[in-house]
């Protein structure tokens, strides 16, 4: 008996609870149409998440009550891989609007895609009573702009050659970009070291990197000059690489010129590989010459000496 007493008074404050619940949800409802909200929002700007970018974009809604009841509203923000920031909670009054702001946070060189944002809006008091609403959603699509960013770079960034040597030249580029991107390649400086006498070759002038990858390895094939006589002097050789990307779409070239210093001394004649290869057979042809003469010294027969004096 001393327990159904206990319970009996939880069971009625229960029961006043929901009975009061209804009575202020019918009171509402008495009043006029049922609690609503429309939710509606603008399409926000690309994000810029280059270095130095503010990587935000601003989404602008509006709540719009149409009803003759002031309501409480919550607002909820899903944004996957974004950061996002807005109002938890706004009230609407009776047949009018209110505008907010939801801000978007991406990281820094975050790749180049999309998001979609979910702005949902649910009614949960009107009229300072409490009242389940049902929620509406609002999708956008958040777009993360791609950005060219390059590194050039070389294994070595001073050569000392003789003249007329071959020699392959090896740089790396990077892209630090957040897409894949196009590189153009060359030498900036090619007309100024081909009046030199240099003699240059690139097999590729063009290369697709992916964002954030291993360097691509570009080959520049070069022959010294041939200049007849001494030569002891300082060239400079400027490999370029810049974003096709850039080009197309920037607006500016976004580019990396590698300058390596190259010190060309020694002499060159013309014609003295002719006379080096004539000197070397001169000298195999005297040596075979030598052995067949010690061949014949070994002979059995007498040799005759030579009275004359040298």
């Amino acid at each position: 008996m001393a327990k159904a007493r206990s319970v009996r008074p939880a069971l009625m404050i229960l029961a006043v609870y929901f009975l009061s619940t209804w009575v202020g949800a019918a009171a509402v409802q008495a009043q006029g149409p049922v609690p609503d909200i429309t939710l509606s929002c603008q399409q926000p700007q690309p994000i810029e998440v280059y270095p130095g970018a503010t990587r935000i974009t601003i989404i602008d809604c509006s709540l719009e009550n149409p009803t003759i009841h002031q309501e409480k509203v919550n607002v909820q923000i899903q944004s996957g891989a974004l950061a996002a920031a807005g109002p938890a909670s706004m009230t609407v009054g009776a047949q009018s609007d209110v505008s907010f702001q939801v801000v978007a946070r991406a990281e820094l060189r975050m790749p180049e895609g999309s998001q979609i944002i979910s702005i949902t809006a649910e009614v949960v008091q009107a009229d300072g009573i409490t009242w389940v609403g049902t929620p509406t959603t609002y999708k956008v699509l958040a777009v993360i702009r791609q950005f060219s960013r390059l590194r050039v770079a070389s294994e070595v960034a001073f050569l000392q050659l003789r003249p007329k040597v071959d020699y392959m030249l090896v740089f790396d580029v990077y892209n630090d970009g957040n897409a894949m991107d196009r590189f153009n390649v060359g030498v900036d400086n090619y007309d100024d070291l081909n009046d030199e006498g240099f003699q240059l070759s690139i097999p590729l002038v063009s290369v697709e990197i992916e964002s954030m990858s291993p360097a691509e390895k570009i080959r520049v094939q070069m022959r010294t000059p041939k200049n007849q006589g001494w030569t002891d002097k300082y060239f400079s050789l400027m490999f370029k690489a810049t974003s096709e990307y850039s080009v197309r779409t920037e607006g500016i070239p976004n580019y990396q010129i590698q300058t390596m210093t190259i010190y060309i001394r020694g002499v060159y004649l013309p014609g003295f590989e002719l006379m080096s290869t004539m000197m070397i057979t001169t000298l195999a042809a005297a040596a075979i010459a030598g052995r067949h003469r010690d061949d014949d010294d070994d002979s059995d027969e007498p040799r005759v000496l030579d009275a004359r004096l040298f």
